[in-house]
């Protein structure tokens, strides 16, 4: 059986019951390693778990995936996900890789950032398509997403932005001569998300365009939801471009414009004080 398990957002003990259970008992336990992290180590996880963590990079899942499905047919063979683990397409190819070699699967949900951005306290049936915001380089800036970010200011619907997260990447030089000399880790903050997104704002303008966010579009920044030491400051996007939420991992949800007295409410709690600098500590539990 390949089991397909949620860890949650926090640390260690965010796993559930059931899902820990099924880890102690299998051969072989992979830990997904790049589409989000938790806010402890691989050694912390094995000591709660009482097993050998073997890390699985995005090619050794997406390329190589036959290693990870060798004999899951006949003994217990796990994958756990940060989060849950459907909060990835990549990991829905993994199952259909399986049930093609007859291997049987069951998923173990958890938690995920897709309904944990709820503590903001703006309601999950008003979230429109989730977008993603990636590191720009100097000779790729793409700005295709702030279409999606539009389409749902239009309906009134909030944007959740998951801000890009580089682990293991190699430089262009280290790639082109195959060297495998690796990058450090780097993780998007909500102020570098909001940088750019500043940025393109100003390119519709020059393009005479008429941006569907301005500097003045109320925001939500998170950081390290689930965690003991979870921040969010609520404020205008200019706002966001300089607050400090500490360290990784990041979110940033964009609002639809009109907000229910409830969502106002509970925003209030989390607002940016105006007087506020980048380096003031904001929102925490």
């Amino acid at each position: 059986m390949l089991y397909m398990i949620g860890l949650g957002l926090g640390d260690a003990k965010d796993i559930t019951v059931k899902g820990l259970e099924v880890v102690r008992r299998c051969s072989r336990v992979y830990l997904e390693t790049y589409t989000s992290v938790l806010t402890v180590g691989k050694e912390i996880l094995e000591e709660f778990y009482e097993r050998k963590l073997i890390l699985a990079d995005r090619e050794e899942v997406e390329q190589e995936a036959d290693n990870i499905l060798k004999d899951a047919d006949i003994s217990d063979v796990a994958f756990l996900v940060v989060g849950d683990p459907f909060g990835a397409t990549t990991h829905s190819d993994l199952i259909l890789r399986a049930t093609k070699l007859g291997i049987p699967y069951r998923v173990i949900h958890n938690a995920s950032i897709m309904n944990a951005v709820g503590c903001c306290g703006l309601q999950l049936y008003k979230f429109g398509e989730t977008v993603s915001i990636v590191f720009w380089t100097d000779t790729w800036r793409p700005e295709s997403f702030f279409d999606k970010v539009k389409k749902n200011r239009q309906n009134g619907m909030h944007t959740l932005c998951l801000l890009d997260i580089k682990v293991k990447e190699q430089s262009l030089e280290n790639l082109i001569k195959g060297r495998k000399i690796y990058e450090p880790p780097r993780y998007m903050s909500v102020n570098q998300a909001a940088q750019q997104l500043l940025e393109i704002v100003q390119n519709q303008r020059i393009r005479g365009e008429e941006p569907a966010v301005t500097e003045e579009t109320l925001c939500v920044g998170l950081a390290r939801v689930g965690a003991e030491d979870q921040k969010i400051a609520a404020g205008t996007l200019q706002q966001m471009s300089t607050v400090d939420l500490g360290g990784p991992l990041h979110s940033l949800i964009i609002t639809g414009g009109s907000l229910h007295p409830l969502e106002m409410e509970m925003l209030s709690l989390f607002t940016i004080p105006e007087n506020s600098s980048e380096s003031q500590s904001i929102g925490g539990l």
